[in-house]
């Protein structure tokens, strides 16, 4: 079996939570096993482009998984050979809402100590 180009990492806060690991359980069985077949993909793959990524911003990408409710976003950033999971939610409108582009570079910032 061929080896991951990238490890995959929850973000963490300060407390210790994990806000995508927790947005993902919420989630129910079968659009988690679409989510975390589309990350698998991209640990497995990267660098890759659309459909499924797109990036967003300096050191920032977004992994675009499509559910019965709408598409799950998975914001991350790629930090010596990690996929780093900075934020997840569901998006219901075509735009990406700016708080959740917001809470992702805040931990983007954190991350890289800036």
């Amino acid at each position: 079996m061929r080896e991951p180009i990238l490890d995959v990492r929850f973000y963490a806060t300060e407390s210790g939570r994990e806000p995508v690991r927790e947005f993902l359980l919420d989630l129910t069985v079968e659009d988690r096993r679409a989510v975390g077949t589309d990350l698998k993909t991209v640990q497995f793959g990267w660098p890759l482009g659309m459909p499924l990524v797109r990036k967003m911003g300096d050191g920032l990408w977004e992994v675009r998984s499509t559910i019965p409710d709408g598409i799950v976003r998975v914001l991350f950033t790629v930090r010596e050979q990690q996929m780093v999971l900075l934020h997840a939610f569901v998006k219901k409108s075509p735009k990406t809402p700016a708080p959740d582009m917001d809470t992702a570079q805040r931990r983007l910032r954190r991350i890289k100590g800036d």
